[in-house]
């Protein structure tokens, strides 16, 4: 939420300036004293240096009065009572000696045109002196205002921080922090590998290399924290960030988000966004720079159309639902069988976009297939995003039954409702956890996928797509390490080797959208992720990060492989074609798809295997998995791949 100087702010000064009316008019008398004051100093040193010259005081007081009525005009006219002047900036000081010297101007022309010029210097001088005299009061009036809203015992409590960066972000930081000393931080110097500016003085602070020797300066000024200051930092910046100073035990902040024009606006609006200074963020340990999809061609197609997305209150559904508002859908309807979920994106959207999205939320569970026929009757979808589903591996291991009844037959039965309603548009969230699956989750999402593939003759358009570890979804494992840190530790890994691929919540779901308007029939849409993150270093660099030591203050811990976890991640299976599309970022890959037939007899046999661990009263699925033997021919758990290696050493 911006920070806002209005009216009903907390004011500190005197009781006359309480309001912002009452603070411009006082600022228009006191200037109007400067220009009187002025002006009878001007008339006593003219009489005393020039006895001789002789003008008449009527002319003298007829010019003066024009002069104050045009300098004041010029003044309201270029803005310069709209300022706040204890933010005001060099623009703001130009805006007044311009209107008083235009003032000036106008009023000599007249006074010639009128003949009642009085000679001498007097339009000249009169508002130069008080242009120089409001100046110096408003420099005054700034210097006092941060000595009585900085008080000496601040600076005991502030935190030192180092600013990175000497350019406008950084200038832009260190005058956020100096005007907003509710943060309590106090920047002591600058960092930059600028040789031009090493040595000098930013804002008053000197500015150091970016070397080995400023550790010495950090120490030296007890600096625990570093606040990074630089425009567009990538991900070979936010690498080398990491390195010189998260290693070394200091917290990074980063600010990117800043005024530059600081003061200069209108009273209401010269705040400067209080998220600009945040904490170095889960995206920035990817690496890499963030795949940004926003501007793919095509996004229009959602435009006007009505929309449904399941799971639509889930981090991946709830994303998509604010990119679709973006693209000025024509009816969203939210289907979440989670009330709370569903509740907080609703009223996000509404505080967002008001009336001017078409917003609708029903609760309800995919495996209800009545009371889903009923929302697709009425509402009459043309697009469906299905990300609905059971994502938990170890939880789906244990209760295999829910996988397959709420991810497979959940699928199906909105699948068969699109068909029959008509959809356009079919896309279905799927994993990287689908390909080659050593759990039922991963098992169940590719048979998933087989019911989108078996319907490429419908006039609904299937497709899937495919992605990676999302981070900060529901279930992800940086929450759990963060929640961890903040406990004291031990984070807990499950083995050293692991390696995930990661992207963000927003180029996942860009993807998904993405793909809805590239989809013909039956693809599987993969996004190029680019390297794999090892778990082990993710946990390294978020305890780094948190100013902590690994192994000193933070134990690392593992755990072992969770119940049908795998080592690595494998986007593509190894028997299917990948094809580049339009878009060099995201792959399409063909699968020999399975007749209706084909799925017709896997859905009884899934049904079957449902029914008998259901009546077995344990919990083991045993007859799940063996029918996911039969159906996935990919699958296969991690006991038979472990028991392989054995056999193999």
């Amino acid at each position: 939420m911006d920070q806002k100087h209005t009216d009903t702010e907390k004011y500190t000064g005197p009781f006359f300036l309480k309001t912002a009316a009452r603070r411009r008019a006082t600022l228009f008398i006191f200037d109007v004293f400067c220009f009187c004051l002025c002006d009878l100093v001007y008339y006593i040193l003219t009489r005393v240096i020039y006895p001789d010259y002789a003008f008449a005081d009527s002319v003298f007081l007829y010019n003066s009065f024009i002069m104050l009525l045009l300098v004041f005009a010029f003044r309201v006219m270029f803005g310069v009572y709209t300022n706040v002047w204890r933010y005001s900036s060099s623009l703001s000081y130009m805006k007044l000696l311009l209107a008083d010297a235009v003032g000036g101007v106008v009023a000599v022309i007249l006074m010639k045109i009128f003949h009642q010029y009085s000679g001498m210097w007097h339009p000249i001088m009169v508002p130069c002196l008080t242009a120089l005299l409001t100046l110096l009061a408003r420099f005054v009036y700034r210097q006092l205002y941060k000595k009585l809203n900085n008080p000496a015992n601040k600076i005991e409590k502030s935190i030192p921080v180092a600013v990175v960066g000497t350019g406008e972000a950084g200038i832009g930081l260190v005058r956020y922090l100096r005007n907003n000393p509710s943060l309590k931080y106090s920047a002591k110097f600058f960092i930059d590998n600028d040789p031009g500016k090493v040595g000098s003085r930013v804002m008053g602070l000197p500015v150091y290399m970016e070397d080995e020797k400023v550790y010495d300066k950090l120490n030296h000024a007890a600096i625990i924290e570093i606040f990074i200051a630089i425009n567009q930092l990538d991900s070979a910046k936010a690498e080398k960030m990491m390195k010189l100073y998260a290693d070394k035990g200091y917290r990074l902040k980063v600010y990117d988000s800043f005024v530059s024009n600081f003061g200069e606006e209108e009273e209401e609006s010269v705040a400067v966004k209080k998220e600009g200074l945040r904490d170095f963020s889960i995206e920035d340990l990817l690496f890499r720079q963030p795949i940004d999809l926003s501007q793919t061609s095509g996004l229009d197609f959602y435009k006007g159309k009505t929309v449904l997305v399941t799971g639509g209150g889930g981090s991946i559904g709830s994303e998509i639902c604010r990119q679709l508002a973006r693209c000025s859908v024509g009816h969203l309807i939210i289907l979440d069988i989670y009330e709370n979920n569903a509740y907080d994106i609703q009223q996000e959207l509404k505080r967002t976009y008001g009336e001017l999205l078409n917003l609708s939320v029903e609760i309800a569970s995919v495996r209800d297939r009545k009371r889903l026929d009923t929302i697709f009757s009425y509402y009459r979808p043309q697009v469906v995003f299905h990300a609905a589903a059971h994502k938990h591996v170890p939880l789906m291991e244990h209760s295999g039954t829910e996988a397959i009844k709420n991810n497979v037959f959940g699928t199906k039965n909105c699948a068969d409702l699109a068909e029959k309603y008509g959809v356009e548009k079919f896309i279905l969230i799927s994993t990287d956890k689908a390909v080659n699956p050593t759990n039922i989750m991963g098992a169940s999402k590719r048979l998933c996928e087989m019911v989108i593939q078996s319907r490429a003759d419908s006039e609904t358009c299937f497709a899937a797509v495919r992605f990676g570890n999302v981070l900060g979804s529901n279930g992800s494992v940086v929450p759990l390490f963060r929640q961890q840190i903040k406990e004291g530790g031990p984070v807990t890994i499950t083995d050293k080797r692991i390696i995930r691929y990661f992207m963000t919540i927003p180029e996942a779901t860009q993807l998904v959208m993405t793909a809805g308007t590239m989809a013909q029939a039956g693809e599987i849409f993969v996004l190029d992720m680019g390297k794999p993150v090892k778990i082990y270093d993710l946990a390294v660099n978020m305890i780094r990060l948190s100013g902590l030591e690994p192994g000193k203050d933070i134990e690392i811990k593992e755990i072992g492989l969770r119940p049908g976890e795998k080592l690595y991640e494998e986007l593509l299976m190894q028997s299917e074609t990948l094809a580049k599309t339009d878009n060099e970022l995201i792959f399409v890959e063909k699968d020999k798809a399975h007749t209706r037939q084909e799925m017709e007899e896997i859905y009884q046999a899934l049904k079957d295997a449902v029914t008998a661990d259901t009546l077995t009263g344990n919990c083991g699925c045993e007859n799940v998995k063996e029918a996911i033997r039969r159906t996935v021919p990919t699958y296969r758990t991690m006991e038979e791949i472990n028991g392989k290696v054995a056999a193999a050493d």
